[in-house]
């Protein structure tokens, strides 16, 4: 009598927003299976889940455990070290477990159905070595299978039902004499890019680069702190080169999409020979996972990514570099709050490997790191260009230039200058549309939006005010909606109406508008810069999307318009977000052998920020922002977590959080709760905003009481009010 399977208990980790595993019947589930997809009901539902536990007993009588529909045997399960990965960003940001890991798989593998594949098939090394006269000659069907795996190498299932109904059974049969196998689909094959040489380096490069080869390779946090125009691509690229030659594995993040088609270029044409493949939110459903399976399946030897990259599954990987590491982007605003940059670095300490932080402006935390030792410093002082040096950065003071239309007087002569020269320029203004703001100059009226309190943007050319934060989309009025007036006037200025007015004032001149709006379209925004690149502009008009990464050879000019709001921001993070920002713009000017200059318009010329950026002296702003935050208690000299909350009305938001201040209160530990406050954006799309700030000294005593405090949340009456915990906050 054959004996009966072991029955097993498989502990599901399921994305619902319930922070426990669940238990399910698995007959003959082994720990090997941990990490494995599955398809189980939950409730009317069928959902995809992960084994993340084996056990042979379960707390629940067993009438209430259901048996799992299927395990994906087919696909290899989620590594070891990811799992330890997302364990540990499901404790550290207090965020449901199941919702951590469903959330990094990719869309596909997310749903239920895909749980058991049909798998491709490739030829093993016994196949590739078969022939024909191998098989019975009866065997039609494996012989054109045989066949057109020679001829591909690798079959898609859809491609065998092409050949024959019957295909899926030659193909096990050949399975079955070792001839294929099962396999994943293979990486997409990059284009055909002529090979780059690596360039000379300059003293500082070497010095970098002989650094960090020198070392072992373990865990070792580098800074690279390289002026812009530095070079630090190069020191990237020489370490891969190294961690490549060595049989390991590569992931490099960058922090948006824009920059990533540049920097694959330069990649694939730098390494024609090691596959390289992309992980980022413009890729579809399909090419995403093809890109991923190749990662964890080792075929890809450079992986380039932005922020949820950093959880791909990589059994080589041996260095992780994190480009731009000072921004914003690397931070998930949503969902999982996590810190890309954080979880590179956590991460390169769990494998024992080494990780690279680049930037012209590093984040005060990574600085701070270095003072105290937890990081290496690597200074990148000089251009990597011969000959190329900073841009001048001038101060053009609009309480005397006052501008025209968002322009000034000096702008638009050096603007003349430049065109009068065949040289490019740059326009930088991060606001985009027409106008800030419609206005009625009769009785006041302004163009808001009724479910936020921001305002409706002018956008001049689609006759439309948007919102951009909720997204709402109105019509523009042919007459004011409170008096009748019908003459509305456009206050402040948006990158359409710079576009417009630079077109007026140089009518020859060929104008690039480079936004949100006018990159909508899938592979907009390569096209826009390709232009750019061949020299077809000759002033660039945009937002942030322009200020960082980009390489114009002809471009000697920046000019930045209104840039004075962040100094009344009350967030304290505002003025070095502002230094980085302006600091990375003017690094697009000068960057070969014509010199740069930066023209800033600002009412206020003496203000500290603008001096030292005069000066590109970031470590002294660095360290006197330090020396605030040390005497004011802020990050990096002490740990904080925000509860956020959002509700129809303000005082449902306000009593929930005023109830977890209690809460959190009670519960004691070395943490200042503060009260609750309405946020800086107090309406979103309909949903009243407020906030709750806890903080602490010491990050262990911080996670200590959010550990206790986030399960009484969960306990609290709720139903009206969203919240979510936000750990290491960015954003007011």
């Amino acid at each position: 009598m054959k004996p009966r399977a072991p029955v097993a208990i498989v502990r599901v980790a399921l994305d619902v927003p319930l922070d426990c595993l669940f238990d399910y019947v698995a007959p003959g589930a082994l720990p090997t299976d941990i990490g494995r997809r599955v398809r189980v009901p939950f409730g009317a539902r069928r959902l995809a889940g992960v084994i993340l536990q084996v056990a042979d007993h379960s707390d629940l009588p067993a009438h209430r455990l259901k048996p799992v529909d299927a395990i994906d045997r087919e696909t290899p399960p989620l590594p070891g070290d990811l799992l330890a990965l997302l364990a540990f960003c499901a404790r550290y940001y207090h965020h449901p477990v199941g919702e951590v890991v469903l959330g990094v798989l990719p869309v596909r593998w997310r749903q239920p159905r895909a749980v058991a594949p049909r798998p491709g098939y490739r030829l093993t090394a016994a196949g590739q070595a078969a022939t024909i006269d191998g098989l019975p000659a009866n065997a039609t069907i494996q012989r054109q299978v045989l066949r057109t795996l020679q001829a591909a190498g690798w079959l898609r299932p859809a491609q065998s039902r092409e050949i024959s109904p019957r295909a899926a059974a030659a193909l096990k049969a050949l399975a079955q004499r070792g001839w294929a196998e099962p396999c994943a689909e293979p990486p997409p094959v990059p284009p055909a890019s002529p090979l780059a040489p690596p360039v000379a380096l300059n003293a500082g490069q070497h010095q970098a680069v002989a650094a960090m080869l020198a070392e072992p390779a373990t865990f070792v946090p580098w800074l690279l702190h390289g002026i812009t125009g530095s070079g630090k691509t190069e020191v990237y690229l020489r370490l891969i080169d190294d961690t490549v030659a060595r049989g390991g594995q590569v992931l490099v993040l960058a922090p948006e999409i824009s920059l990533t088609p540049q920097l694959e270029e330069r990649f694939r044409r730098r390494f024609p020979h090691h596959t390289l493949v992309m992980l980022h939110s413009a890729l579809n459903d399909g090419e995403r996972l093809r890109a991923w399976r190749a990662a964890r399946d080792g075929g890809a030897d450079i992986v380039l990514g932005t922020r949820l990259a950093v959880f791909t599954p990589m059994p080589r990987l041996q260095c992780i570099i994190v480009d731009e590491e000072h921004d914003g982007s690397y931070k998930q605003q949503e969902g999982l709050r996590y810190s890309a940059r954080d979880v590179a670095v956590f991460r390169a300490k769990q494998l024992n490997i080494p990780v690279v932080l680049g930037s012209a402006t590093p984040s005060l935390e990574s600085y701070h790191h270095t003072i105290t030792g937890r990081y290496r410093r690597l200074t990148l002082g000089e251009r990597a260009v011969a000959n190329a040096r900073p841009p001048d950065v001038q101060l053009i003071d609009s309480r005397r230039y006052r501008p025209d239309q968002g322009l000034s007087a000096p702008l638009l002569a050096a603007l003349g200058a430049r065109l009068a020269r065949g040289e490019q320029s740059l326009l930088f203004l991060n606001r985009r549309g027409y106008a800030p703001v419609l206005m009625c100059g009769a009785c006041g009226w302004l163009s808001t939006c009724a479910r936020c309190t921001g305002r409706l943007v002018l956008h001049l050319r689609q006759q439309a005010l948007r919102c951009h934060h909720c997204g709402h989309e109105a019509r523009v009025p042919a007459a004011c909606p409170d008096c009748g007036n019908t003459d509305l006037v456009a206050v402040g200025h948006g990158t359409q109406r710079i576009e417009e007015r630079l077109a007026a004032h140089f009518p020859a001149a060929r104008i690039l508008r480079i936004d949100r709006d006018s990159t909508r379209r899938k592979q907009a925004m390569s096209e826009l810069l390709a232009q750019a690149h061949r020299h077809e502009v000759d002033i660039l008009v945009g937002t942030q999307m322009l200020a960082k990464g980009h390489d114009f050879g002809n471009l000697t000019l920046v000019g930045v318009l209104n840039p004075d709001g962040a100094l009344y921001s009350a967030d304290f993070r505002a003025s070095e977000r502002l230094f980085a920002q302006l600091m990375q713009v003017a690094g697009r000017a000068g960057r070969r052998e014509a010199h740069g200059e930066v023209l800033i318009q600002t009412a206020f010329p003496d203000h500290p920020l603008y001096l030292a950026l005069r000066r590109h002296d970031y470590p002294a702003f660095a360290e006197a922002l330090l020396a605030e935050r040390e005497l004011t208690g802020f990050p990096p000299f002490c740990h904080q977590a925000l509860l956020r909350a959002e509700a129809h009305q303000l005082d449902t938001a306000l009593d929930f959080l005023a109830a977890a201040a209690d809460a959190a209160r009670r519960l004691g530990g070395a943490a200042t709760v503060y009260d609750p406050v309405v946020a800086a954006m107090q309406r979103i799309a309909g949903k009243e905003r407020a906030q709750l700030l806890v903080q602490s000294n010491s990050r262990r005593a911080l996670h200590a009481l959010l550990g206790r405090w986030v399960r009484v949340l969960r306990s609290l009456d709720n139903r009206k009010v969203r919240w979510s915990l936000d750990v290491d906050p960015l954003e007011w």
